[in-house]
């Protein structure tokens, strides 16, 4: 099954989406901002991403700034941020099987399909 964590309001989101149509393969929608991931399934997120749970958080959110950046917090600290700030998420994300990617640029997300 191919999920695409997606976050509608994000230009990069919407431009993996259509990625994800034009490939005519079937797929699970996932708007993790108006139904946020837990810990749990962030945990397993970054395994199958194979990435540091810092590589997924987006720093250029306001959030991140006023509240995050400039601190040293832990794997799990970063994760308790993303699951409490689902805007702190890198988008969108693509998972197919036991793999996955985060769609920036566009061309990973057709990677996961050769």
């Amino acid at each position: 099954m191919i999920k695409i964590y997606h976050n509608n309001r994000c230009r990069k989101s919407r431009e993996g989406l259509q990625t994800l149509k034009e490939l005519g393969e079937k797929f699970e929608i996932i708007d993790y901002i108006s139904n946020p991931l837990g810990i749990n399934e962030l945990t397993k997120l970054v395994k199958v991403l194979e990435i540091d749970p810092e590589n997924l958080i987006r720093k250029s959110e306001a959030i991140w700034k006023s509240d995050y950046k400039g601190k040293k917090l832990s794997d799990k600290e970063l994760i308790v941020a993303m699951a409490t700030h689902p805007k702190l998420i890198e988008r969108p994300i693509v998972i197919r099987g036991k793999k996955g990617v985060i769609g920036r640029p566009n061309e990973r997300i057709k990677s996961l399909f050769i």
